[in-house]
């Protein structure tokens, strides 16, 4: 993921900064608890394509 684009990348539902998970290749926003894909190479940032962090994956993300 590209620093530069993860610098100015925010989630669309609660305009927060976003968190790359290289390991599952997805994009993570702590405050709306979501996970934006990416898809060969390209962040899909549409709430309805996104996973909702189940209460474990959160708190490992609170840690970062």
């Amino acid at each position: 993921m590209d620093k530069k684009l993860l610098d100015i990348l925010v989630c669309p539902v609660s305009k927060a900064p976003l968190q790359y998970d290289k390991r599952n290749e997805e994009l993570i926003c702590k405050a709306s608890r979501l996970a934006y894909p990416i898809r060969d190479g390209i962040p899909i940032m549409l709430e309805e394509e996104a996973r909702v962090l189940t209460a474990e994956e959160l708190e490992v993300w609170r840690g970062r």
